[in-house]
């Protein structure tokens, strides 16, 4: 039966779909579904569980979200981590390993009734990894939610971390080149955005307005937008180096680079100090610390731009893209990870490498206006068609059949 929250994405991503929802989950009602992450503020992962884990109450799936935390230390080690499973040359003390492995200890101590009784267990990237063998007496089936590129890690760290993975039950990437060679089934999952949600519903323009009249910006000049967390692999000197390059064509142009902190993150301060020393005394580059909870004021600042940049050295998958996208935007992003999956060169924006790319990009847009809306129709539709959350639950219910049912009868899928 179609809930009230059902029948709300119906609306946006086609009756079909919701019914092909409910089919998929009817052999997993009452199932107990467990996903584990390190912050429930701050970052794509955070925003993906706040609306995937109700949908699937909604649909019948006992479904939970936990939260592992630490110290500040702690967060340090694993941001060590995810630098070096991007390829970043790490040093980490065998003290700090050992923080790491005993704040997984105290979480299991309280996690441990719920995850061994769990059915299906997802652990989202490598902050808890180790939360399976530290739960001997599990009966389901764990499943380990690599967010990050980790085509070519720091070795070392990836040896260490991979001592955790190889026990699990099956591990999902975002795009095959993210993968590593595991003795498990791989599966892929591409992220994806909640249309409902207050960072992607539609806005009215009076409210859009006010959102600029706050932050002095000006509507009726050319806007350049890069949403983020302030993190050296997002690039954000280079979108300012793009950004001054550009203006030598587009004297008017404005940039704004707008983001905030995760709990997990102890990178950001320092990062947004060098971001306010690039900038200096530029009126025309507005730097916007925001709250992890200004989802309609991203939102806004998302609608009111000409052009979305996401010139990201490394990239899991890059939700703002798709943020962007969805807007109607053409994105200028770099040729990096999932942002290659979503920017369709030429046809919903372009891929670039340097800072020079972005700003040829950026001058031929603004100059050909028929091309950037044409692009950010383009852009919406094929949102519309492959990065919606309602497809990301199929993907996820599919792979909960998979690993539960695999020597079940066969399931079939019947037409509504």
């Amino acid at each position: 039966m179609t809930t009230n929250l059902l029948a709300a994405y119906a609306e946006v991503a086609g009756e079909d779909v919701v019914n092909h929802l409910c089919q998929l989950s009817a052999p997993l009602k009452g199932m107990q579904v467990v996903h584990v992450n390190s912050t429930r503020i701050g970052g794509g992962v955070a925003e993906i569980l706040a609306k995937l884990v109700p949908l699937k109450r909604e649909l019948g799936i006992d479904a939970r979200w936990e939260v592992i935390t630490g110290e500040a230390d702690f967060y340090k080690c694993t941001k060590s981590f995810h630098n070096a499973l991007q390829g970043s040359p790490v040093n980490l003390p065998d003290a700090s390993l050992r923080l790491f492995e005993e704040t997984n200890a105290r979480n299991a101590e309280k996690l441990r009734p719920i995850l061994e009784e769990a059915d299906v267990v997802f652990i989202h990237d490598p902050q808890p990894v180790p939360l399976l063998k530290l739960c001997p007496r599990r009966k389901g089936k764990w499943v380990w939610r690599c967010h990050i590129d980790v085509s070519h890690p720091y070795r070392p760290v990836w040896k260490y971390l991979r001592g955790f993975v190889t026990a699990y039950d099956a591990s999902v990437f975002s795009l095959a080149a993210f993968s590593q060679s595991l003795p498990h089934p791989q599966y892929l999952i591409a992220p994806s955005i909640d249309p409902l949600s207050e960072k992607n519903i539609d806005l009215p323009d009076e409210e859009i307005r006010a959102v600029c009249a706050r932050f002095d910006l000006d509507p009726s000049r050319p806007m350049l937008l890069q949403v983020s967390r302030f993190d050296r692999f997002k690039d954000p000197l280079g979108v300012i180096q793009s950004y001054r390059l550009a203006k030598t064509f587009v004297p008017v142009l404005q940039l704004v680079l707008a983001g905030g902190g995760a709990t997990d993150d102890p990178e950001g301060e320092a990062v947004l100090e060098e971001v306010q020393a690039a900038a200096g005394e530029d009126p025309d580059i507005h730097i916007l610390s925001l709250p992890a909870d200004a989802h309609r004021t991203i939102n806004a600042l998302q609608r009111a731009a000409d052009i979305v940049v996401q010139k990201s050295l490394k990239e899991g998958f890059g939700l703002t893209v798709t943020e962007g996208m969805w807007k109607g935007k053409p994105v200028i992003g770099g040729d990096t990870g999932g942002i290659r999956l979503q920017v369709v060169d030429h046809h919903t924006g372009f891929l670039v490498n340097t800072p020079e790319g972005v700003a040829l990009r950026t001058r031929y847009l603004l100059h050909h206006r028929d091309k950037l809306e044409e692009m950010g129709r383009k852009a919406r539709r094929f949102v519309r068609e492959n990065f919606l959350l309602t497809r990301q639950l199929r993907d996820n219910l599919a792979l909960m059949l998979a690993l539960t049912r695999a020597h079940n009868d066969q399931i079939k899928l019947e037409l509504a």
